[in-house]
């Protein structure tokens, strides 16, 4: 048989041809089969008849197109998804621990391998993010803020800045940082429930990296609280639109300067409840936002005193069931 290839002839003999596999279609029997791979089915198919001569093929081209202009790694062939929050190339070996039939040897290689300077410190990176997205997913604060966070812990490893410090502080301290960096941030008391450690300990580590990180804190005001705060409390819209108009204007406040935004944010939910026809207690908002009762009904005695002029005609004309007389006396 000859197979011809634009100008030159190519001579198949029969001896030779017995040796090789040839696929041809049983029906169409050309000397220069039409065979087509179809990688989206499988199969392989004839381009004459349509007859399917084999399935189950492997697809070996790439795995994606590149449409870059300038010459690079060749992405056709690729592993596992690299993590950014580790370290190097990631295609380190794993040894197995069996496998040697009972020899011991792999074993002893798996633990020689466990001293490694780098495999433990990628192993302390791991536990401290997976302690992160466990705390995080507690208080099921989005993804980015736990991504934040890892990246803040990252940091700290990589410019050996933990040596001397609490671990747990440190973690604390990324989490209450990552939530201001996201615009969700949350008190320190929050953060002290969430992660066991005591206040002065995350207030300590924060003063610390925020000087030696320099990354942007941000600020919590009342406002970035009342959200939480409300909805913990199960009360409605209006009474939080309130509750926010009352914020803004006791901030500008000469008496109540001084008072932190959770004390401001908490006292202005408790007149605001009240207004509404809808209070809360001292007790029930306590709880929600970590705040002392007392502290409470001081700064809302200070609101009080000073009703005139928080509660302006816009206030009123918002809802018809806000009402001065529904106030509790101080």
């Amino acid at each position: 048989m000859s197979v011809t290839d634009g100008q030159q002839q190519f001579v198949i003999s029969g001896p030779e041809r017995q040796r090789n596999v040839v696929l041809e279609c049983p029906y169409c029997r050309d000397q220069v089969p039409n065979l087509v791979d179809d990688f989206a089915s499988g199969d392989c198919i004839c381009g004459n008849c349509g007859l399917v001569l084999g399935d189950r093929i492997v697809d070996t081209r790439s795995e994606w197109r590149t449409f870059a202009n300038e010459e690079g790694d060749d992405p056709s062939r690729v592993g596992n998804a690299a993590n950014p929050f580790l370290d190097g190339a990631q295609l380190d070996t794993l040894i197995a621990r069996n496998g040697d039939n009972g020899s011991g040897l792999a074993r002893d290689l798996n633990r020689a391998q466990g001293r490694a300077a780098g495999q433990r410190h990628e192993r302390n990176l791991l536990q401290a993010y997976k302690e992160i997205s466990a705390l995080c997913d507690a208080y099921d604060m989005p993804r980015t803020t736990v991504d934040i966070a890892k990246q803040l812990y990252k940091r700290v490893e990589s410019e050996n800045l933990q040596r001397g410090k609490n671990n747990d502080a440190i973690i604390a301290s990324c989490i209450f940082l990552a939530c201001r960096q996201d615009n969700a941030p949350r008190t320190f008391k929050e953060i002290c429930a969430l992660t066991k450690v005591e206040r002065k300990d995350i207030a300590r580590t924060f003063k610390f990296l925020k000087s030696k990180l320099g990354a942007a804190t941000g600020s919590t005001s009342s406002n970035d609280l009342i959200a939480r705060f409300c909805s913990n409390l199960h009360l409605d819209q209006d009474t939080r639109r309130i509750t926010e108009l009352l914020t803004r204007k006791a901030k500008d406040m000469d008496h109540i300067s001084g008072k932190s935004p959770v004390s401001i944010a908490s006292a202005c939910i408790y007149l605001s409840s009240h207004l509404m026809g809808c209070g809360r207690d001292a007790k029930a908002i306590s709880e929600i936002a970590g705040v002392g009762e007392a502290t409470i009904k001081a700064t809302y005695k200070i609101l009080f005193a000073n009703r005139k002029d928080l509660l302006t005609p816009d206030i009123f004309a918002r809802t018809p069931k806000a009402s001065e007389a529904n106030l509790p006396t101080p």
